[in-house]
């Protein structure tokens, strides 16, 4: 589920482009994150920091964040990776909430280079948490990248953080773990092999795919062109809606999106169940410490007909506060469910 791409040739601007795949609606709305927000680890409240960079981000259930750049051009994306093992995060360590993860990257650095070099020292521990909707329970992975075109991978297979750290990093999926597909992908034609270019919806497959076409994608002349190229590569990694196929009862399609570009810091975001495109330049934004954070909210108003969302929405956004799912919320729901089922 989702793929992500990095392009850092694109005439001058660096672009990356991102397909959230899930089973379900995610509720998505986009998000302004000012600088000066005073957040948590959302675990026991032992690591606090405020936000050094604002943010444009786009969220799941309004309780966490999936996808997001910020101020410096440092972006960051959560993806879904199976084999993910977060371990057991010790309590006299770094710990973040999962729900947290990635927002604690885009508050806090400016460079891939700084963001490696944190993970590694810190050895930071990922404490997950349960899907409040039901289904499955989060098993991630993220990707970052800086304007410089630097890019990173950091997965969790064995309770302790793997980091792949290079700029010809381009392309991330899903399953297998990332070593294995960039060793998968040297079989393809054009990129080392003799196989053809795969075409199913497989994390794999699509892999190749977006590996191949964006090595061979023209210089753009203009912006346009160069935002018009990425959005190809990644319309040709999404999933179609369709029946799941058997045995796989929760088959994921392509729910929306989003181009980057770091260079301008432009966030433009597609709907695949809406016609318009809308997009976001942060030169529109106040991301001045105790400015309000603000909701774009397009699950209400994206689609067809009178007020909804299309082309420039900065001016759009309507105050509202992010509030990420915490251990103390999981606990407070757990409760309530034990309550309900005891008066039954």
């Amino acid at each position: 589920m989702c793929t992500r791409v990095l392009w850092p040739e694109a005439g001058g601007s660096v672009l990356v482009g991102r397909n959230m795949d899930f089973a379900s609606d995610l509720l998505t709305n986009l998000w302004v994150q000012p600088r000066g927000i005073e957040r948590d680890d959302a675990v026991e409240g032992e690591l606090t920091w405020t936000s050094k960079y604002g943010s444009v981000v786009a969220g799941a259930y309004d309780i966490t964040t999936a996808d997001g750049l910020n101020e410096a051009g440092f972006g960051a994306h959560l993806l879904w990776l199976a084999e993910s093992d977060y371990g057991n995060p010790p309590e006299s360590g770094t710990r973040l909430n999962i729900s947290v993860w990635m927002q604690y990257y885009l508050d806090n650095f400016a460079t891939v280079a700084e963001a490696v070099e944190w993970t590694e020292r810190t050895n930071v521990g990922i404490v997950p948490m349960k899907n409040p909707t039901g289904g499955k329970d989060p098993a991630l992975h993220l990707a970052i990248e800086d304007s410089s075109g630097d890019s990173a991978i950091i997965e969790y297979v064995d309770g302790k953080p793997k980091v792949y750290h290079s700029k010809d990093y381009w392309v991330m999926t899903n399953s297998p773990t990332f070593d294995k597909q960039l060793e998968y992908v040297k079989e393809i034609t054009g990129l080392g092999g003799d196989k053809p270019i795969p075409g199913s919806t497989d994390a794999r497959d699509r892999f190749d795919r977006a590996s191949y076409y964006v090595t061979r994608l023209a210089k753009p002349k203009t912006q346009l062109e160069g935002v018009a190229a990425m959005f190809s590569v990644i319309r040709n990694a999404a999933q179609p809606f369709r029946e799941p196929d058997p045995g796989k009862p929760e088959a994921s399609q392509t729910l929306w999106q989003v181009v980057l570009d770091l260079t301008n810091k432009r966030y433009i975001y597609e709907s695949t169940t809406a016609p318009n495109i809308v997009w976001v330049d942060f030169k529109d934004l106040d991301f001045s410490a105790g400015a309000p954070q603000k909701k774009l909210d397009l699950v209400n108003h994206h689609g067809l007909g009178e007020g909804s969302y299309s082309g420039d929405v900065s001016a759009d956004f309507e105050e509202g506060t992010l509030t990420f799912f915490s251990q103390k919320i999981e606990a407070e729901l757990a409760a309530a469910a034990k309550a309900q089922a005891e008066n039954e």
